[in-house]
């Protein structure tokens, strides 16, 4: 049996906590797109500083539920807006292709 490498174990790990934390929130079945909500992250991270990965995120998973909730977008829509207006001033600052 090969051994999994860290990358495949922390994967494992994030996708089990989304599991558990989603279930708890009462929220299954949101689609979540780990990959997009990381690299999205990691660019705040390095473009701004560090902790601006978990601020950018929150703050886009807040705007995305408030616009879902007072009916001016569906839940990709709003999430898909919010996301585009965060690489543009990431890009703006010069680090949305690092």
């Amino acid at each position: 049996m090969a051994e999994r490498s860290e990358q495949e174990i922390t994967r494992e790990s994030i996708d089990q906590w989304v599991q558990e934390l989603s279930r708890e929130l009462e929220i299954e079945g949101v689609p979540i797109d780990v990959d997009a909500v990381l690299r999205l992250a990691g660019v705040a991270a390095h473009t701004v500083v560090r902790p601006a990965a978990p601020v950018t995120t929150f703050l886009i998973g807040y705007v995305t539920g408030l616009a879902e909730a007072s009916g001016q977008a569906d839940f990709e829509r709003a999430s898909r807006a919010a996301t585009r207006v965060a690489e543009r001033l990431l890009e703006g600052r010069g680090g949305a292709g690092d």
